[in-house]
């Protein structure tokens, strides 16, 4: 069973499935569903295209240098079995899998940095355009504006602290 990637976003496809495209010059362009295949019509460039594997991994939304995709190489020539090799592998696919994981999670996390930031600079600069709407006026700066509460709402809130 051969499994073929899609010409313009790289996912895999399975045999039986698919659409191929060939050019008068006998090149064969293998699609995984028309999207793909109407893109390459439109002649659209994958790597500017936000969806497809080559524009994540130009602008560095995915883990492609990692050494634990090294294991996943095709081998062409086939291995004699070997119950301590089957062994010792299982136990390294597992050890890898942990790996990846903790990989990928650090790789998320150094991407997100400053986004939680910006996210506030973002949120500050709307409330202070629409301050109208709030009712309250936003001269001073966000974390000194102060809310006028009635007493009754500070013996709910007491009484819910209770």
């Amino acid at each position: 069973m051969r499994l073929e990637k899609c010409w313009f976003c790289s996912s895999t496809i399975y045999p039986g499935h698919g659409i191929q495209f060939v050019r008068n010059d006998a090149t064969i362009f293998r699609f995984c569903r028309s999207k793909c295949h109407k893109n390459f019509k439109m002649k659209r460039n994958p790597r500017k295209v936000k969806w497809t594997k080559a524009y994540r991994r130009l602008h560095g939304k995915d883990m492609t240098k990692d050494l634990t995709f090294e294991f996943e190489r095709k081998r062409n020539r086939p291995e004699r079995y070997d119950r301590n090799t089957t062994e010792e592998t299982l136990k390294a696919i597992k050890k890898i899998s942990k790996i990846r994981v903790e990989r990928e999670a650090a790789h998320h996390k150094d991407r997100m940095k400053g986004k939680k930031s910006k996210d506030y600079k973002e949120a500050k600069k709307e409330i202070e355009q629409n301050s109208g709407l709030l009712g309250v006026k936003v001269s001073e700066p966000l974390s000194k504006v102060k809310v006028p509460v009635s007493q009754s709402q500070k013996d709910q809130i007491h009484a819910m602290e209770e």
